[in-house]
C-alpha cells in the first residue's frame, strides 16, 4: 500500500522525483536544514579556503566582496553558499532570480535600495532577460545606472552612482551567460558533486536537526543513495524518518533505511524506476543502442527533454549511457547493474 501510493505520487513525473536534484514541492523543510556558517557547510573544501580568504580580506578593507559567480548541477548548495557568505560578511542579502526580474525597472529598483556591502543574490542567472544584462553592465563594473531620460532632441543620459554592492549569481547553466556578464565576475567557483562520507555528515547533522538519532551505518547508507546531492541526501533522510516513525523506532538504522529505500524504488546507486526504465528500453527493446532520443521517449512514454535534463545526466556520469553519433547505447556496466549479459 505504501508503495502503491509513493509510486502514484511520484512516479512518472520529472518534478517529484525523490531522487531529482531540482527543487520539488517536498522541500519546502529544507531551509530549516542548511547551514548558516562557513565552519557548518560541509564539502566544496576548495572554495571554501578561498572564499575565506577573499571574506577576511574585504572585511580587513571595509570593502564589498568582489562579484561571484557559482556554477554546478543543481541541488549542490549555490544557494545555501550565498547566504553563507552573506553571514560570514554580517552583510544583508537581497534574493530574487533571473525569471523574476522582467522589467529593466525592477532590476533598476532593487539595486538602488542597496547599501554599502549588500548582497544581491540572482538565482538561475542565465535567465536574465538581454535587456536586463544591459542595466547589469555598469552596475557591476562602475557601480552606477545609466538610463535616459526624456525623448528625442532632448534626450540626455543622467548616470545614478550606487552605493557597492555585491552580485552573488548562481546557474547550473554557465555556458549560457553572455561573455559580457560573465566577464564581470570576478570569482568563478565550480561546486563539485559531494563525496559518500560528505554526505554522511550532512545527514548526520540534518539528522540531529530533525530531532531524530541515526546510526552511522544508515547515514552512509543514505549518503551513497543520494547521487553526490546534499537535497537528495536531506530528501530521502526526511522520508526514512516517516518510515522509522511509522515502526515505532526511537531511531534510524540501517534495516529500516534498506526497508525504506526498497520501498520507494531507490536502489544502491540511486537509480529510480526511471532511470532504470529508460536503462531497460535500451537493452530490451533495442539491443542495446544506438537508440535515437525521439524513439527512446516514444518507448518509455517520457518526455524527450525530461530524459535528455533530468535523467540521462547522471546515468552518463555513472557510465551507464554513451551518446553517439547514431544515438544512445548502453554500456556494460549498465548491463551488469540490471543483472543482464550485454549481447
Amino acid at each position: 500500500m505504501i508503495r502503491s501510493q509513493f509510486s502514484k505520487d511520484n512516479g512518472n513525473d520529472p518534478e517529484q522525483r525523490l531522487v531529482s536534484s531540482l527543487t520539488i514541492e517536498d522541500d519546502e523543510a529544507e531551509n530549516s536544514l542548511r547551514p548558516h556558517t562557513m565552519a557548518e557547510y560541509v564539502g566544496q573544501a576548495k572554495i571554501k579556503q578561498n572564499l575565506e580568504v577573499y571574506i577576511s580580506s574585504a572585511k580587513e578593507r571595509n570593502d564589498a566582496l568582489d562579484h561571484v559567480l557559482l556554477y554546478g548541477p543543481p541541488g549542490l548548495g549555490k544557494t545555501t553558499l550565498a547566504h553563507v557568505i552573506a553571514q560570514e560578511l554580517g552583510a544583508q542579502i537581497r534574493v530574487t532570480s533571473g525569471p523574476a526580474i522582467e522589467r529593466a525597472a525592477d532590476l533598476a529598483a532593487i539595486l538602488t535600495n542597496l547599501e554599502k556591502g549588500d548582497i544581491l543574490f540572482i538565482d538561475e542567472i542565465h535567465r536574465l532577460n538581454r535587456n536586463i544584462e544591459e542595466v547589469l553592465y555598469p552596475a557591476m563594473e562602475d557601480f552606477s545606472l545609466d538610463f535616459v531620460s526624456g525623448k528625442g532632441p532632448m534626450a540626455r543620459s543622467i548616470r545614478l552612482p550606487l552605493k557597492r554592492f555585491t552580485l552573488i549569481g548562481a546557474t547550473t547553466r554557465s555556458g549560457m551567460l553572455s561573455s559580457p556578464l560573465r566577464d564581470r565576475f570576478g570569482m568563478m567557483l565550480r561546486l563539485e558533486m559531494y563525496t559518500g562520507e560528505e554526505l554522511r555528515s550532512i545527514v548526520m547533522r540534518s539528522a540531529k536537526i530533525l530531532g531524530i538519532p541515526i546510526d552511522p551505518e544508515a547515514a552512509l547508507e543514505l549518503a551513497l543513495r543520494s547521487r553526490g546531492t546534499p537535497r537528495i541526501a536531506n530528501r530521502l533522510l526526511r522520508r526514512v524518518r516517516d518510515f522509522a516513525q511509522y515502526e515505532k523506532l526511537d531511531r534510524i538504522n540501517l534495516e529500516i533505511t534498506k526497508k525504506a529505500l526498497g520501498l520507494m524504488d531507490v536502489d544502491e546507486l540511486g537509480l529510480d524506476v526511471t532511470d532504470r526504465s529508460v536503462l531497460e528500453a535500451i537493452i530490451d527493446k533495442f539491443g542495446g543502442g544506438p537508440v535515437g532520443l525521439d524513439t527512446l521517449s516514444a518507448a518509455t512514454g517520457e518526455e524527450a527533454s525530461t530524459i535528455e535534463d533530468v535523467v540521462e545526466p547522471f546515468l552518463i556520469q555513472l557510465g551507464f549511457i554513451a551518446r553517439t553519433p547514431r544515438g544512445r547505447v548502453c554500456t556494460d556496466g549498465a548491463y551488469k547493474h540490471l543483472g543482464r549479459k550485454p549481447k
